[in-house]
Order: C-alpha cells, then sequence, then structure tokens
C-alpha cells in the first residue's frame, strides 16, 4: 500500500505531462513498471546482507550443497529435519538472519540474548534477510533443516546438539 500512496504523485504529474505531450496509455504504464523495478530493486539489493561463511570445526563426507548421485543433499550430521508442511517458523528471538554461503536455502539466526550460539535453518522459501524481532516470520517451507552452531575458542564453529527451547520457539505462532 505504501508503494501505491508513493506512486499517487508520480501518476498525477505523468497525467499533466501526457496532456502536453500525448503519450501513450502503454509508454506511460512501461515506463512506471520501469520506475518500480528499478526502485523495488535498488531498495532490496542495499538492504540484503551478504551471505555469512562459517568456518566449521568438524567436516563430513557430505555436507548440505553436495551432490550425491545427482541430487542434492538438503541436511547432514548434525541437522533435525522437521516436516512444517508449508507453514511459517517465526524468529525465536530478536535478532540478525544472514543468508549461508553454503548449502540450499539455508540461512544463519543469531541473537544477542545467546551469543556464543549461530542456528542454521534450510530448506526456508524466500526468507527474511536482516534484523528481525521476535516472533516475525523468518520463512516458510515443506521441510526445515535446523542446526546448533557454537563458537570455539579458536574461532571456528562447532555443531552441537540441537537445541530443542530454540527449535520450539521458532515453530511457534504468535
Amino acid at each position: 500500500m505504501r508503494v501505491l500512496q508513493w506512486l499517487k504523485p508520480v501518476f498525477s504529474y505523468l497525467r499533466s505531462r501526457q496532456r502536453r505531450w500525448v503519450l501513450s496509455p502503454q509508454a506511460t504504464g512501461l515506463g512506471l513498471l520501469w520506475g518500480l523495478v528499478v526502485t523495488v530493486g535498488g531498495c532490496r539489493s542495499a538492504s540484503v546482507p551478504a551471505p555469512r561463511q562459517v568456518m566449521l570445526q568438524q567436516s563430513w563426507e557430505l555436507e548440505p550443497g553436495d551432490v550425491v548421485g545427482g541430487y542434492l543433499v538438503t541436511a547432514s550430521l548434525g541437522d533435525i529435519s522437521i516436516y512444517l508442511k508449508g507453514h511459517r517458523l517465526r524468529a525465536p528471538f530478536s535478532g540478525d538472519i544472514e543468508p549461508a554461503a553454503a548449502g540450499v536455502n539455508c540461512i544463519y539466526f543469531s541473537t544477542p540474548e545467546i551469543p556464543a550460539y549461530l542456528f542454521r535453518f534450510c530448506g526456508l522459501r524466500r526468507p527474511h534477510l536482516g534484523p528481525i524481532t521476535l516472533g516475525e516470520v523468518m520463512g516458510s517451507g515443506e521441510y526445515v533443516h535446523f542446526a546448533t552452531l557454537r563458537r570455539q575458542p579458536d574461532g571456528t564453529w562447532a555443531i552441537v546438539e540441537p537445541s530443542s527451547n530454540v527449535l520450539e520457539r521458532a515453530l511457534q505462532s504468535r
């Protein structure tokens, strides 16, 4: 709705110009569509955080993003898979969401309330990226794969036992 309110003066201006220069409705519509694409695309690219590269302490033969027999690996050792049935997943705390550099539709959720941990969610469609508040929708999907990572003293991350508390909070609808 905000975009439509913002476009009102543009429509008004173009209508006034149309009377003077006789612009066709198709040309006006294409110009508006192009302006909207550039505006929305420009705003979106500025707010999307860069993918987060996480150095894991452990390594396994198969990890999310690998291909085996022509099929994509979507989860690995340390992930819990939940059949989400297309439902929404919500932010368990206020924090930040960054796209993961590796994996399939994976994001990392971090919160200052639990600073030594990262939470990886894979399989979300159209994930919310950037700052997020408690209870906001992080994304939705048919299946979501969840892993808990703990920061190690050497700066690497180790996949640890999944946090049922964080997962339960993300699954609850508010």
